[in-house]
């Protein structure tokens, strides 16, 4: 297993001293490690959806939702999963980018039913049939600001990407509004890809504009990936799912992070692309029960 020291680049370091919590991180980055331990896959093989953030052909980030049946994803070694492959809705933005080998690629797998999550990031392989990733990171998080929901039925097929654009639309923007849960794709170049989530009552995500969205940034695990790939890069990947109709909202732009003096944090993202689309074969899920947490949201 990685230590604390190896498993941060200079990006989340700076953020973690700017908010004084470095030596919190410093224990909490110990469990950061290079396995997939046996408890971890067999989470993996129960999950009937991955979410996937990486580059495209011209640099764009976005983070995109893979589904399948249960074992569609599943470790196939200690540092190795594999990922059958038709999982990307016909016109998904990153599938080129998941057909070829040496893609950074950031993962994370979350079970609404019992509102844990894993993140595994690593480089891509393409194999016979799909993908496989060499894992570099693989840690759990704890389920802070997850909603539970449960599965309802398989959503008939879709078309796959109905529309792209440079700017949300008004429905867009109702439905980012509406959100309690997205996720998020950073990168640090040679320091890898990552992807996460973000969750918060609806709402928590503001529309500034068209082409602006801001967010809150909640107390978590003190690691501050994400914030700290901002710091070195400030490309990001958005993805927004609805749960209940089997649509996915995706966008590609630009992230930086506001720093109050009262110790909160705010992170602002400029639009630069947006895919909408209706994903064939996901699980519908349930209108949700909400994070316990959420009702003390200190950041």
């Amino acid at each position: 297993m990685t230590t604390a020291i190896s498993a941060y680049h200079a990006g989340p370091l700076a953020v973690q001293e700017r908010v004084g919590v470095r030596e919190l991180a410093e224990h909490v980055g110990r469990s950061i490690g290079t396995g997939i331990r046996d408890v971890a896959a067999a989470f993996l093989g129960l999950q009937p959806h991955l979410v996937v953030g990486a580059a495209d052909g011209a640099g764009r980030m976005w983070a995109s939702l893979l589904t399948g049946p249960p074992g569609f994803v599943r470790a196939t070694g200690p540092d190795r999963i594999a990922v059958v492959a038709g999982a990307l809705p016909e016109g998904d933005p990153l599938a080129e980018a998941l057909a070829a080998a040496g893609t950074r690629v950031g993962t994370i797998a979350l079970d609404p039913r019992t509102r844990r999550r894993m993140r595994l990031n690593g480089t891509l392989a393409v194999t016979p049939g799909g993908f496989a990733v060499g894992v570099e990171q693989a840690f759990g998080n704890c389920p802070k600001y997850l909603q539970e929901r449960q599965p309802l039925e398989l959503a008939a097929h879709g078309p796959g990407v109905v529309r792209r654009g440079n700017a949300l639309t008004a429905g867009q923007a109702r439905a980012v509004r509406a959100a309690d849960t997205f996720f998020v794709a950073t990168t640090a170049e040679a320091d890898g890809a990552d992807a996460s989530h973000r969750g918060g009552l609806p709402g928590f995500v503001e529309v500034l504009s068209p082409t602006e969205l801001a967010w809150p940034d909640f107390a978590g695990n003190s690691m501050f990936l994400t914030l700290g790939n901002l710091a070195a890069d400030p490309r990001a990947g958005l993805l927004f799912p609805d749960w209940e109709s089997g649509a996915v909202l995706q966008l590609s732009g630009r992230a930086r992070t506001e720093f109050g003096a009262d110790g909160s944090r705010r992170t602002r993202f400029l639009v630069e692309s947006v895919v909408e689309g209706v994903h064939p074969g996901r699980l519908l899920w349930s209108t949700p029960e909400y994070s316990p947490h959420l009702g003390s949201t200190t950041r």
